[in-house]
């Protein structure tokens, strides 16, 4: 990918003015009678998405105006990277100085293609930014939402538990933080027994990988990241429609990994622990079967109503190994439930909490960053839909119904009531293209999130 920006500098930039109805009759006013006669008969009405270039006396471009609605959104221009020709530009207007890092961000994700195995159709241009603007916030955004994209897009056969272990040890190398993993049969032996359950029978072996950065003496910070590399539904296999984009099962982690990444690049004063459950949920003759009872690391024995309920195996260990060390937050990604998909659709984070204030600081958040969330409850009377004849309960619900919720109240079961925590039920995935947002991987709750540690921490 071509880095979008360019950072102060003497090299000539074409400018940008963006526009609404409001402003456009004051822009108007500055131009020449000929650059007006040629936005009018260009039909430019300051309308989002609107763009027209203005012609130079040697006929270059000698500026472009684009219409926009909303400078505090973050893809009002994420479109303009792929539409303008290749080249350098500025953008200007009224308002545009005051959401100038917002802007960028979504320029910079409109910039974004994912060419490791096809070479991209063109560069994107590139946006010229001055010495002033935040420069190690706004190309970390970037880098850590490409970084997510990169790995989710990334085919199950170069994404398997180990490439998600090659990628955190590089993460901690750049950032000095430590890294180490436990891998296959250790798993049993280090009494991780769910996560080993579900990669067993796979070619590639399951593990717990772990990442830990920061100051002791700093407010702990944990995130648990699922990372089923792929999702065949074990023995309850999926249909191939459901299968077909199980590559992105392990999104979970990568928002996890992200979102790690940022805050060690960023520098947040937090201890961070990254743990991620990798394995592939394969199919083999020592695969795990519905009725098999499996061990868990708290000790709470599990029933298998459905091994396509996997992530929720992988997570629980994941999650009792979080809480040994009692963090000061606990926050858990993964691409769940579909439930969650029909209750909120594929493009808002769903998300549980047994925390009232952290709740509501992930929804304002979301609202302030323009990363959609949205909360649903962990109603204790569905625990009951959990029930097992002969183990502690099971890992599926009885009933189709509030299936979100459901497996929330799994996840709960293994988290300590006094620990403040949040689990994210998300698609990771554009199902549909918009101006900055590719069909493809996505990063979701990150940034709400990224601005929820920051207003707690820094």
């Amino acid at each position: 990918m071509t880095e979008p920006f360019v950072y102060g500098g003497r090299d000539a930039a074409t400018p940008i003015a963006l526009v609404n109805k409001a402003s456009y009759s004051r822009y108007k006013s500055k131009l020449t009678d000929a650059h007006i006669k040629w936005l009018q008969q260009n039909e430019f009405s300051a309308k989002a998405g609107n763009l027209c270039g203005l012609p130079a006396a040697d006929g270059s471009i000698e500026k472009f105006v684009c219409g926009v609605t909303d400078l505090t959104d973050p893809f009002a221009i994420a479109d303009l990277p792929t539409r303008l020709p290749e080249g350098l530009y500025t953008i200007e207007g009224s308002g545009v100085k005051a959401n100038l890092e917002t802007l960028a961000f979504g320029w910079g994700l409109g910039g974004y293609q994912f060419n490791r195995y096809k070479a991209a159709p063109r560069n994107a241009a590139q946006l010229k930014l001055p010495n002033s603007a935040n420069h190690p916030r706004i190309h970390e955004m970037v880098a850590a939402t490409s970084r997510i994209r990169d790995l989710i897009n990334t085919p199950a056969e170069d994404m398997m538990p180990q490439h998600l272990s090659a990628t955190i040890a590089e993460i901690a190398q750049t950032h000095a933080g430590r890294f180490q993993e436990i891998v296959g049969d250790e798993l049993l032996a280090a009494n991780y027994p769910s996560i080993h359950t579900v990669g067993r029978a796979s070619d590639h072996p399951p593990r717990l990988i772990e990442l830990v950065w920061g100051n002791e003496k700093h407010p702990s910070v944990t995130l648990v990241g699922k990372g089923v590399t792929f999702d065949s539904g074990g023995l309850d296999i999926k249909p191939a429609a459901g299968m077909r984009n199980m590559k992105k099962d392990m999104g979970g982690a990568a928002q996890a990994i992200g979102l790690a990444q940022l805050i060690m690049a960023l520098e947040l004063p937090v201890r961070l622990r990254l743990l991620v459950a990798a394995a592939e949920n394969a199919i083999s003759s020592n695969s795990f079967r519905p009725g098999d009872v499996i061990q868990t690391r708290s000790g709470i024995t599990v029933e298998i109503d459905n091994t396509d309920a996997e992530g929720r195996l992988v997570l629980c260990d994941a999650l009792t190994e979080a809480c040994e060390e009692k963090p000061d937050l606990l926050i858990d990604f993964a691409t769940l439930t579909g439930a969650a998909r029909v209750a909120v659709g594929t493009e808002i984070s769903a998300y549980f909490s047994n925390d009232k204030e952290l709740g509501r600081q992930i929804f304002d958040a979301g609202e302030t960053v323009g990363d959609p969330t949205w909360q649903l409850p962990l109603h204790k009377c569905y625990r009951s839909l959990l029930k097992s004849n002969v183990a502690d309960m099971t890992n599926s619900a009885s009933t189709p119904f509030a299936g979100a919720t459901t497996a929330a109240l799994y996840l709960q079961s293994f988290v300590d009531d006094n620990i403040s925590w949040a689990h994210f039920d998300i698609m990771a995935w554009n199902t549909r293209a918009r101006a900055g947002r590719p069909i493809g991987g996505e990063a979701m709750g990150i940034r709400a999130m990224f601005e929820v540690l920051e207003n707690r921490y820094s």
